[in-house]
């Protein structure tokens, strides 16, 4: 069967986020930059195919 998971040991907590992950899960201005980063790979995309 599997690994046997003793409760407080330290593999058994899940891994805690980084200063960044939490910035860019919080940030509006991070999630805009994101949203137009990737509109802009699929007009890319969509712009190649219409050739």
């Amino acid at each position: 069967m599997g690994k046997n998971k003793e409760p407080y040991q330290q593999h058994y907590y899940p891994p805690v986020p980084t200063g960044f992950t939490k910035y860019a899960r919080t940030s509006i201005v991070w999630q805009l930059y994101r949203f137009a980063v990737i509109n802009y790979k699929m007009y890319k995309l969509m712009s190649k195919s219409h050739k």
